[in-house]
Order: C-alpha cells, then structure tokens, then sequence
C-alpha cells in the first residue's frame, strides 16, 4: 500500500504533497462519469427542421434536465438539403437566449410554451426568435408556435403548433430518418 494512504488510514497527518498523492490515488479509483446521449429531430412546417443531440449524466436519468443539468446540447438547422445554421454549448454566452426542460423518463421535451408548467424552451432563440445572432441559428418553443430563428431573423413560416411533441429518435445515426425523395436532388441520365 501507499506509504501516504497508509498513514492517511491510521489517522496521521500529511504534508501537502502527500495529499496531492492521495488525491490523486483516490481520483484514479474512482470509476468514470457516465453520460447519456440522445439525438432528436424537429420538424417545422415549409421543410424546416432540426438535427440535435442532448447529453446529461446518467445518474440524472429519470430527473426534469434542465440546461443547468445537461453536459452536451446541440443543434443543426436545415429548409429541405440546404444548411441553415448550428449552435451547441460551446457557443454560449451570458446574453444567449438559453432555456432547456427535457424529460429523461419519457424521453420527450416537454412543450407547449409556458415557463410556469416547464414547457418553454429556448436554444439560442427567445420568446421573439430574433436573438440567434448574424450569423446564427436557434429554436424557440414559446406559447405561439415553435419555430427558428436564422442570422438574427424570425422564421415565421417554420412555425408548428406550441404543443406539437418533441421525442428523441430511435435512430441515433440518422436523427430525421432518410429525406423525403423531393427533397433530394435531381439527377438526369442519359441513355446512350
């Protein structure tokens, strides 16, 4: 055993670097923390929609996560095959616009827009979805209609019904699932 554990067990008294040692023995027993990842996908009216993960700590699971709970968000936006915009965690700031409610027993984020019931959300988009940045991209999930906010504009023809559900995907590879055939583009052979 370590000299510095062992008098640490019998009740003596360490220097500073013993301590040190003895932290760092004790961190390195200590089993890894455990995340769970979930992907998601939005979809808005007018083919918008939204490709996202949610990271939280595994013991959290069964809890309300909440954006002080969550460990990894992020968010892609895109209008049929073209690339709207992203944010993710690392893009936050005190003036970002930042509200996150996820229920880790349904696996559902719970909406309809109402701070008081916990069903509004805001990724990078307030309540007037203009805040997102230029160039940015963000939802809102507000009491109106969810809908998206890119390079600081409000996209009102994205908007769903605020009680529309939001679930995580049963396919983490492939969020939305395949395109929709129109959306994809047209390529025309030619018999020779």
């Amino acid at each position: 055993m370590n000299p510095a554990l062992r008098l640490a067990l019998r009740g003596g008294h360490l220097d500073s670097r013993a301590m040190i040692r003895l932290t760092l023995i004790l961190a390195s027993l200590a089993p890894p923390a455990q995340a769970v990842t979930h992907t998601f996908c939005w979809r808005g009216a007018e083919g918008y929609r939204i490709e996202g993960h949610i990271t939280y700590p595994d013991k959290a699971q069964g809890w309300l996560i909440t954006e002080t709970t969550v460990t990894g968000f992020g968010i892609t936006g895109w209008r049929g095959d073209s690339y709207l915009g992203q944010w993710s965690l690392k893009d936050l700031t005190p003036e970002t616009s930042w509200t996150l409610r996820f229920d880790s027993q349904t696996l559902t984020f719970p909406m309809g827009g109402y701070r008081e019931d916990g069903t509004y959300q805001a990724w990078n988009a307030g309540g007037f979805a203009n805040d997102c940045g230029d160039p940015g991209f963000g939802f809102n999930g507000g009491n109106r209609a969810q809908d998206v906010c890119v390079n600081g504009i409000f996209i009102d023809e994205s908007g769903v019904p605020a009680d529309t559900p939001l679930r995580v995907s049963p396919d983490p590879a492939n969020p939305c699932g395949p395109l929709p055939m129109s959306s994809l583009s047209r390529r025309r052979s030619s018999v020779g």
